[in-house]
């Protein structure tokens, strides 16, 4: 006969709920969940679709921005609208022809290292609450590196991939782009950091490298900044940022390491 192993005190009292945001070891009630479960899912349902279809205050970001010494550039992409950009990707990978213009411009002569670029992506919340504090926390650092910082990006209806031509159009070596990522049932204000060197049309995703879950209750704004600050550095050493970083910073005399 085999024998039974009984599970343990602290296995008899291990709550998940404790371990996870996710939705689990919600109860139930007869056939469904109970009162109060069902309330919190048609909350958080009802955030996640407020942030995807609220508009980023563009506006109060370019303000509180201002107020720390830093300058921006408005643009847009080829979605002319949020429902469009909803139903349609690619066009918000492209940069509006008026916006390429306007960032050649700013860019001409001045030889920037790094664009930081702001995109709405799938989340307002996310960029709302989050990409000052963000990127207030990493300027410093990006100055600490000896890289010159090219005006903040402020991108309408935006994909992380329209980073690319915006870079391009800026002349830029690497570009970080901070975009609200698509929210789910335990978290809407999620943004993500997607650092990407030699930005040109056309990159594919491989090519980048993305810090995620960037948000109160996830990856905190002081430590996500060092994560954010530790790949520029790899990058701009070995001139390579994606699946390759890696392997390339593995190569790097101990010296530069």
């Amino acid at each position: 006969m085999a024998k039974v192993i009984e599970p343990s005190a602290a296995e008899k009292t291990l709550d998940l709920r404790e371990m996870t945001d996710a939705r689990v070891s919600l109860g139930r009630h007869g056939a469904g969940l109970p009162t109060q479960a069902q309330l919190s899912f048609l909350l958080d349902h009802a955030r996640a679709r407020e942030a995807v279809w609220t508009s980023v205050d563009r506006a109060s970001l370019t303000d509180r921005l201002n107020r720390i010494g830093l300058s921006v550039i408005g643009v847009d992409s080829m979605a002319p609208d949020r429902s469009i950009y909803v139903r349609r990707p690619d066009l918000g990978r492209l940069l509006a022809p008026e916006s390429t213009e306007r960032l050649k411009q700013a860019g001409t002569g001045k030889g920037y290292d790094v664009a930081i670029v702001v995109a709405d992506g799938l989340s307002s919340s996310a960029v709302d609450l989050n990409a000052v504090p963000l990127i207030e926390a990493l300027s410093p650092k990006l100055t600490t590196l000896n890289l010159s910082a090219a005006p903040i990006v402020m991108a309408n209806q935006a994909r992380v991939a329209l980073g690319d031509p915006a870079g391009e159009a800026l002349g830029v070596k690497l570009t970080i782009v901070l975009v609200g990522e698509r929210p789910g049932l335990s978290a809407a204000d999620s943004l993500g950091a997607y650092i990407t060197y030699g930005p040109k049309s056309g990159n594919p995703d491989s090519g980048r490298n993305c810090v995620s879950n960037i948000r109160d209750g996830g990856l905190p704004i002081r430590e996500a900044a060092e994560v954010i600050a530790a790949l520029v550095k790899d990058m701009m050493k070995t001139r390579v940022s994606g699946v390759a970083l890696k392997a390339a910073v593995a190569k790097l005399p101990p010296s530069n390491v």
